[in-house]
């Protein structure tokens, strides 16, 4: 089947519920989006608040006080928010990749040994219990007696407890404000499941993510879950496993796939006039990368993937990125690239959306650059 990517980027934005929103539930969103990034929390609650039909300001801190999502490290090693009966397929993958296991990393943190040692005594510290980040770590060094840890535990990037993280050892607990806490998923979630063999992960989280992100090369999976460090053998074996669950399309001289299920909506999509503006790390740019030129022209990557991880809010216009904005205080700032033509009436709409998303009027301001 060959299709064009006007056509291939239409049905995505349609499964991502920027063309027509089919739900207000926050847990049915993130689970669309096989995760939304939440390393900024404002930018995740905006991300499920562009997608619902009726935006809600708090709905999404209430899916998390009702344990029915939960914030955790996962895909690239980022804070994200997942489903929580959900979870546990992207970490046992994660797990899976053995990442701390590189000499590497090893030289830079910690031994695996001594990594071990810590994994145990948070999973004892965190029986049961809800901690802040001081809290577990003296308790850790208690446990392990070992001092020399104490700088790693206390890091705010948390490049050590990321490996406790994707095996399910600590995920976050409840916000106290800016007060981070830290607890065991399987004693503080009912719907937790515990880990699960890789292959049988991988039949969940290969076509969810091409349920959302197809039509996409099996490497745009292995890039988006942790910058393609999954075993190439297993990956392709994997592949092999779905069958006929998942096919092969041809977009403009390009090999990709897609679910099965998916060809006949995908082959009748047509690119809309819609206008989207997203937040900051939104999914639709992280989930194929912002390398997909596609989705983000190489002339312009470097307005949207920014200094030290940073990715900017951006217009998006008939599936491609076309600028980039910004809302401070009343005032919401775009920048429509010149090489776009981007409808005037769109992004009024869109500044309406945006508004009772951040709880406030706003005043639009728009730019060519």
């Amino acid at each position: 089947m060959k299709i064009t990517w006007d056509g291939a980027l239409a049905w995505r934005m349609n499964r991502q519920m920027l063309e027509s929103p089919e739900t207000d539930d926050p847990v049915a969103i993130v689970s669309r989006l096989c995760g939304v990034q939440a390393q900024v929390a404002s930018s995740a609650r905006t991300a499920v608040g562009v997608r619902q039909r009726e935006p809600r300001r708090g709905s999404v801190d209430e899916a998390l006080a009702d344990r029915r999502l939960v914030k955790t490290w996962a895909m690239r090693g980022t804070l994200h928010l997942l489903p929580v009966e959900e979870a546990t397929a992207y970490l046992s993958l994660l797990a899976a990749t053995r990442s701390w296991e590189k000499a590497s990393w090893q030289r830079t943190f910690v031994t695996r040994d001594r990594l071990e040692a810590i994994g145990e005594a948070a999973r004892h510290a965190l029986d049961g219990h809800v901690l802040t980040r001081e809290e577990l770590t003296a308790q850790v060094i208690g446990k392990t007696g070992d001092e020399s840890i104490a700088e790693h535990l206390r890091s705010g990037w948390g490049a050590v407890l990321k490996p406790l993280a994707f095996q399910g050892v600590l995920c976050h607990g409840p916000s106290d404000g800016a007060t981070v806490t830290f607890t065991r998923p399987d004693t503080y979630l009912p719907a937790w499941r515990g880990p699960m063999d890789p292959a049988e992960a991988a039949g969940i989280a290969i076509p969810a993510y091409l349920a959302a992100y197809g039509p996409a090369p099996i490497e745009g999976f292995d890039q988006w879950l942790y910058r393609g460090t999954l075993r190439k053998a297993d990956l392709r074996a994997w592949v092999a496993a779905l069958g006929d669950r998942i096919t092969t399309v041809e977009i403009e001289g390009r090999t990709a796939y897609v679910r099965a299920e998916d060809l006949d909506d995908l082959g009748a999509a047509t690119p809309t006039d819609t206008v989207r503006l997203l937040p900051a790390f939104d999914q639709y740019v992280l989930g194929p990368g912002t390398r997909e030129t596609t989705v983000v022209p190489s002339s312009r990557r470097g307005e949207v993937s920014k200094a030290a991880g940073w990715i900017s809010p951006v217009v998006v216009s008939r599936g491609r990125v076309c600028g980039t904005w910004a809302a401070e205080e009343d005032v919401l700032s775009v920048t429509v690239w010149k090489e776009c033509d981007v409808p005037r009436n769109g992004l009024e709409a869109e500044r309406d959306r945006l508004g009772v998303v951040l709880g406030r009027d706003l005043t639009l301001s728009v730019r060519t650059g």
